[in-house]
């Protein structure tokens, strides 16, 4: 029997984990009023941000749980994650505030996918206007059923939350403002002043494969200090912020918070078994 045999008898019994809640508003409007820009290999400068959602409903996509936005930095590879009860307007636009204050740089643009909980006139109204900002970010959106519009956020959404957190459903506020503090406080700062990554170059079709080339491994705290689109004052707060940051100290918290997340996770989810 071939693996590719196996895998589709096997196919009804294995448990569906990752299920995508992305679903696009009734009304088309949007289609009319937010441009589309499907590649951005050309983006050369930070501020240009991808964003997605990460639902946290385990095995159904039944009733309400938590969903993580996560923003991804284009150029520098810098993220942001912020953990939501649920994926309503409001709450998107919060988490979008939230993020926002706490980058080093200036957002110029976003780029979302089609859900619901991004094309809606709350969050699009909130990132165009003037609001404490010199002048409004651009939203555009990527092409339906095209993931590889928005590859820089559809990567992190695996290294920066599934790895995380699992696939595990949550439900409970005291949960998400958990996931919060351990986004905040310890996995975004971790991530982004200690943790390299490499960036494609460039790539090229010799017969049958593709070769790649990528630059050499740099943090995205390293990538935004070469920047030249960054003033000595942004730099500064920026360095100013590393010198407070310890790795050690960063991955003991990390570990801590996190076993204490799913204690409560898996005493919350065995409480609602037992209960049914």
């Amino acid at each position: 029997m071939s693996p590719a045999t196996v895998d589709r008898l096997l196919k009804g019994m294995r448990v569906k984990r990752g299920l995508s809640g992305t679903k696009p508003p009734r009304s088309q409007w949007y289609k009319a009023h937010l441009p589309i820009r499907a590649r951005d290999w050309n983006i050369k400068s930070p501020g240009h941000l991808q964003g997605d959602t990460v639902a946290h409903c385990g095995t159904t996509l039944v009733g309400q749980f938590a969903n993580t936005l996560t923003l991804t930095d284009i150029d520098s590879g810098w993220t942001e994650n912020r953990a939501v009860e649920r994926k309503e307007a409001s709450r998107v636009r919060d988490a979008l505030d939230f993020i926002e204050k706490s980058l080093p740089f200036r957002i110029h643009s976003i780029k979302f996918d089609s859900g619901s909980e991004f094309m809606n006139h709350g969050v699009i109204t909130f990132l165009r206007s003037k609001r404490n900002r010199e002048k409004g970010i651009e939203v555009y959106r990527s092409r339906p059923y095209r993931k590889n519009d928005n590859c820089y956020v559809e990567q992190k959404n695996f290294t920066h939350v599934r790895d995380l957190f699992g696939y595990e459903r949550v439900e409970s506020r005291l949960l998400v403002d958990l996931m919060n503090e351990i986004y905040e406080e310890y996995w975004n700062p971790l991530q982004n002043h200690f943790l390299p990554q490499m960036k494609l170059v460039q790539k090229h079709r010799v017969g049958a494969r593709v070769k790649k080339l990528h630059d050499r491994p740099k943090t995205p705290y390293q990538r935004l200090l070469e920047s030249a689109d960054l003033n000595d004052v942004e730099k500064a707060r920026l360095r100013r912020i590393h010198e407070t940051l310890d790795p050690i100290q960063l991955k003991i918290g990390l570990e801590t918070k996190l076993r204490l997340f799913f204690d409560l996770n898996r005493k919350a989810n065995q409480g609602e078994t037992k209960a049914a």
